[in-house]
């Protein structure tokens, strides 16, 4: 008991002081000071009527979606003497493995930076500045020559890191349990089984109205849409992020989604936002950095030969530049298994007071990395506001998918959770696939680095995108990416070699993702 009085202190204390650095912070107390000046507010009852006044003026909803936001993010509380690398990773084999991968990360990246004698940074002249300006809305008719970049690195390499994670206390006498997972994953972490799947995503149920299923044209829109629709717009006028997020478990209405999202990530876009978001542009204008190619580079290779994303190539390019100069985005850092890259000033290397962390955000991107911004284009059209929405998903959820650590919407638990899935409830599949040397990993591991984003058609990546939101969990991709497994099972049981395997499932935009959800979690799989 005293534990738990100790950790929700410990919470407060976190967030008090996360929030006092906040535009919020500040807009509160302009309202408290403001409402000293009006009649009803007494003296001998000055605090609580203060409170009433936040109350009625909508105030006090801000500051509870503001905190609401922060648990969301917020890692569980560690010991107070624990250090804080404690709190981006516990188990010190993770930390090893993230630090051994970044190293390779930079070695690509200094070697493209020595074999095209290009500079990491460097301003760019007026004139080009101007040329930059003139064209910022229509970049992707800009052809330059990037024949000669590569991305630093493709899921398939990162996977490779993954299979060969071990935990060192394992290796001289496994656990006979541990022992029998067969999978490419072989590290001992925690995931859930079917049962605690079922109790975690309770409203994904077959008794339970769902967007994606009860909104097909076969069933009468007043059983389930139409209501559904209409408590949505009371949350939305209710503007509570906690009755957002719980509603959007269910799906959202494609007409509200974009205002669903915004409330969930508490964004909402004051002055202020928009002038960073200028200021971000302004950097874009003045400096070229190497990792601009490598955007350009990812764009061209991806979503530009998308059906889908292809006509948002220029928002791709103007919110990936902007990111990239995010210093903001650093702060993610501080409960994410990696670390900000450094860079030096020339001649000043290993001296700290000369470091820079690069790109200033702290994030080299990678091949596929424009496919978390792309199916965001779909619900905002104002740079800013998408903006805003990517780069809060990425620091709650996207940067879990290509970094090494033990938490449960990990990458490497994903990867182990879909491993043991198929192991275990469909067990014949499994072995029939690694007898022939296609494991299922090796297909399934890219559409789950994705978030499945360019593998599904986008009405059902957004679908399933909602789930993500209303969970605050990434698991939800490894239970997906099973239940494709399933419901392909007859056809991968046929194939004899991981090329047939990968052809049965190359395409995956004709899927429904609520029904093989639904029907894995809850109709076939006891």
């Amino acid at each position: 008991m005293l534990q738990e009085e100790s950790d929700l202190s410990l919470i407060i204390a976190q967030i008090v002081q996360k929030l006092k650095g906040s535009n919020l912070y500040a807009q509160l107390e302009r309202q408290a000071w403001a409402c000293l000046q009006r009649p009803e507010i007494r003296l001998e009852s000055l605090k609580e009527d203060i409170k009433e006044f936040f109350k009625i003026s909508g105030w006090e909803k801000k500051l509870q979606n503001a905190v609401y936001s922060e648990l969301n993010v917020f890692p569980l509380p560690s010991h107070p003497s624990a250090p804080p690398e404690h709190l981006k990773e516990p188990l010190v084999y993770m930390r090893k493995a993230q630090g051994s991968w970044e190293k390779r990360i930079l070695k690509s990246l200094n070697s493209m930076c020595t074999e095209l004698s290009i500079p990491l940074a460097r301003k760019r002249p007026v004139g080009e500045q101007k040329e930059l300006l003139n064209k910022w809305n229509e970049m992707g008719t800009d052809e330059p020559d990037l024949s000669l970049f590569r991305p630093v690195y493709a899921p398939k390499d990162f996977l490779e890191v993954l299979i060969n994670l071990r935990n060192p206390n394992y290796e001289n006498g496994d656990s006979l349990s541990f022992r029998t997972h067969l999978g490419l994953i072989q590290v001992p972490l925690k995931v859930k089984d079917i049962p605690e799947l079922k109790e975690c995503f309770v409203e994904l149920g077959l008794n339970t109205g769902q967007l994606g299923i009860d909104d097909s044209t076969q069933v009468p829109p007043e059983l389930f849409e139409n209501e559904h629709v209409r408590i949505g717009q009371k949350v939305l006028a209710q503007q509570d992020s906690a009755a957002a997020q719980q509603y959007i478990r269910q799906g959202s209405p494609t007409a509200l989604r974009a205002e669903l999202w915004a409330l969930i990530l508490n964004i909402s876009s004051q002055p202020e936002d928009i002038l960073y978001y200028e200021q971000l542009k302004t950097n874009v204008i003045q400096h070229d950095l190497l990792v601009d190619s490598l955007i350009y580079k990812d764009v061209k290779l991806t979503a530009s030969n998308d059906d889908y994303y292809f006509v948002f190539e220029d928002y791709l390019y103007q919110v990936l530049l902007c990111f990239s100069r995010d210093t903001s985005v650093l702060g993610h850092f501080a409960y994410n298994s990696a670390s900000p890259p450094k860079s030096y000033i020339r001649g000043k290397l290993g001296l700290e007071e000369y470091a820079v962390f690069y790109p200033p955000n702290g994030v080299i991107p990678f091949h596929g990395f424009s496919m978390y911004v792309a199916p965001l284009c779909f619900l905002y059209h104002e740079p800013y506001k998408l903006y805003q929405i990517f780069r809060e998903m990425y620091v709650r959820f996207f940067f879990r998918l290509h970094s090494i650590s033990s938490h449960p919407s990990g990458i490497v638990s994903l990867c182990l959770l879909f491993e043991t899935l198929l192991q275990t409830y469909l067990p014949q599949l499994f072995y029939h696939l690694r007898e022939i040397g296609a494991q299922p990993l090796r297909i399934s591991f890219k559409w789950m680095v994705r978030a499945f984003s360019g593998y599904l058609a986008t009405d059902q990546l957004l679908l399933l995108w909602d789930r993500i939101l209303g969970y605050n969990s990434l698991e939800i991709l490894a239970v997906l990416a099973a239940a494709v497994f399933a419901f392909r099972a007859v056809n991968l049981m046929e194939v004899t070699s991981l090329a047939a395997a990968e052809a049965v499932l190359a395409d995956l935009s004709t899927l429904k993702v609520m029904p093989l959800l639904q029907i894995f979690l809850f109709a076939t799989v006891t």
